[in-house]
């Protein structure tokens, strides 16, 4: 079975508490649509400020979200002198903290910075029809100059969802793929 690739940045999901801090009682304005029905990239940046670095222009996503979360690659965090736990998103068990800015406003967010674990989104009522069911881990292969085989790739499901595999830039670039480009899942190995 073949699936699309979508490739995330470093970004950032805020709660609205935290996004007035930082912004005050404004609305997070849309820059673009993405690929996840509901979800977009806004045309708002941060900074993520560490003790070793600053990591500029780190782009908003919303809608927002309960607690703020900070996602970021394996790169970005030795740039940053981190070592933030692989997680899927909104599980914030062992994440980082992390200060954000905007001009000469600073929030230190707690328990927020992670490395988004790769995973396949797909539609809740897609989940028979392709065998992909929420909470499996399946395999994916890639073909190309540097293709290979991703292991541990969870399967997320919900009503909204768009069938889509969700690689950080690092994976994607270690692989040779492009957002619209296609891999093959394995299951059951």
């Amino acid at each position: 079975m073949k699936v699309k690739v979508g490739v995330s940045n470093r970004h950032v999901h805020f709660s609205k508490e935290d996004f007035k801090l930082l912004f005050g009682d404004s609305d997070l304005p849309v820059l673009k649509e993405l690929s996840q029905n509901g979800e977009f990239a806004s045309s708002l940046v941060v900074d993520i400020k560490t003790d070793k670095n600053i990591l500029k222009n780190v782009r908003l996503i919303g809608p927002f979200r309960d607690k703020t979360q900070v996602e970021i690659s394996i790169t970005d965090a030795y740039f940053l002198g981190l070592k933030p736990p692989v997680r899927m998103s909104k599980n914030f068990d062992g994440a980082l903290d992390v200060i954000l800015v905007n001009g000469d406003k600073e929030l230190l967010c707690k328990n927020s910075c992670i490395i988004a674990n790769r995973h396949i989104h797909i539609n809740s009522e897609k989940q028979d029809e392709y065998g992909l069911y929420d909470g499996d881990e399946v395999s994916v292969l890639v073909s190309g100059d540097r293709g290979g085989r991703l292991d541990k790739v969870l399967v997320k499901a919900k009503d909204n969802y768009n069938l889509e595999l969700h690689l950080d830039m690092d994976e994607a670039n270690a692989m040779g793929l492009k957002n619209g480009d296609e891999v093959e899942v394995i299951k059951g190995e």
